[in-house]
């Protein structure tokens, strides 16, 4: 443990000597770019510290943070690299900024790269403000996700490991032991007797007869509806439809189509048609006067 804490300690010594030799290196070429864009000496000296030590900062946020704010801060060192790449490859193009002789505001011959060049590094400090504010205010309110200790987890894997072994046992669970019954002439008292003293033979219970129980008929229920004692009520009736003489006449005569003339009464005909004795006594007669003409 002690050997892997000194060698962390070593990588994070090395990085920020590497750092620190990178930074010197760049620190010139910044310089003199600030100059060029109307800087005094003051902030031309402060310069490469907003362009690379924001660069420092968002390498911290971005071993910090996690998730989106860690995305967020591995765009801004990009960002701020890819710039201060872009400001030193400048100061290599062109001499005259070496010996402070170059044009007030002039870093290119093409008018537009120079004001994209000078827009570059004037919007430099502004972005450091912003996004240094923003990397740090994230780093302030990160929350790590708490890790449970390993000996912890490892106790709890060991007792159920144990426990488990324990329950798949073959020999955990002993057989039931059943006795040879019939090896015995008789029965055996066992128990708290002493073997010199011998065992009672119990008496024999004879099985006890039990007598039939004879089975009644039960009379089966009928499924029959039963008609009311009483008179029912002319509200509680279903009004049937009341039928004319002709539609009497027209069911009589389906009815009894195929009816030879012994059994064309008037009391057949009322229980087929459902009417009257008297309609059924005069459908009698005018089915036996229309077979009659028929038959003339």
């Amino acid at each position: 443990m002690n050997l892997h804490r000194k060698g962390r300690a070593a990588l994070v010594f090395a990085l920020v000597v590497v750092v620190g030799m990178a930074f010197r290196v760049s620190w010139n070429a910044l310089r003199d770019i600030a100059g060029a864009i109307g800087a005094d000496d003051t902030a031309a000296t402060l310069y490469p510290f907003v362009v690379d030590g924001l660069m420092a900062l968002a390498l911290i946020a971005t071993l910090v943070l996690a998730g989106q704010d860690r995305t967020f801060a591995l765009r801004v060192l990009a960002a701020y690299t890819i710039a201060s790449l872009v400001l030193n490859y400048v100061h290599g193009l062109v001499p005259e900024l070496h010996g402070q002789t170059v044009d007030w505001g002039r870093l290119a011959d093409w008018d537009p790269a120079n004001w994209a060049l000078v827009l570059l590094a004037t919007s430099l400090p502004v972005g450091s403000i912003y996004f240094g504010s923003d990397l740090v205010a994230k780093v302030l309110h990160h929350r790590p996700t708490p890790i449970a200790p390993r000996s912890v987890n490892a106790e709890e894997s060991t007792n159920t490991e144990r426990n488990r072994s324990r329950s798949d046992l073959a020999v955990s669970t002993p057989e039931p032991i059943t006795p040879n019954v019939t090896a015995l002439p008789r029965p055996v008292a066992v128990g708290f007797l002493k073997p010199t003293i011998p065992a009672k033979p119990l008496p024999s219970i004879e099985p006890t007869m039990l007598e039939p129980v004879d089975r009644r008929a039960v009379a089966a229920e009928s499924t029959r509806t039963r008609r009311a004692t009483g008179r029912v009520p002319a509200v509680a009736r279903t009004p049937r439809p009341k039928r004319t003489p002709d539609e009497l006449l027209a069911e009589a005569r389906k009815v009894t189509a195929d009816w030879p003339d012994a059994r064309l009464t008037a009391e057949g005909i009322r229980r087929e048609v459902r009417t009257s004795p008297a309609n059924a006594r005069s459908l009698r007669d005018t089915l036996r006067t229309e077979r009659g003409l028929q038959a003339v």
